[in-house]
């Protein structure tokens, strides 16, 4: 009988504590409005920031390509931007 007792106990203490994490998330979750404003306030909505992150995805496809059609090394470049380079001494 006590085990069901404290069981029971266990089990309320749990569902309060559940009780509460779910009432403090509902009072400082924000609101559908502040969502948007959120959302609008974000980098990624930034067309100069799209633009950017658009080249830098290009420059990294283009090195990886590079570096499958080749057998050296591109790690040790020193200017990766530009083609050949080798092995820094």
């Amino acid at each position: 009988m006590e085990t069901l007792r404290k069981a029971l106990i266990v089990g309320a203490l749990l569902g309060a504590g559940a009780g509460v994490g779910s009432a403090l998330f509902v009072l400082v979750a924000p609101g559908e409005q502040r969502k948007q404003a959120m959302l609008k306030e974000m980098p990624e909505q930034d067309p100069r920031r799209r633009e950017e992150a658009v080249r830098t995805k290009e420059l990294v496809l283009a090195t990886l390509q590079e570096a499958a059609a080749t057998q050296e090394n591109v790690a040790w470049r020193k200017n990766w931007m530009g083609g050949g380079g080798g092995k820094s001494t």
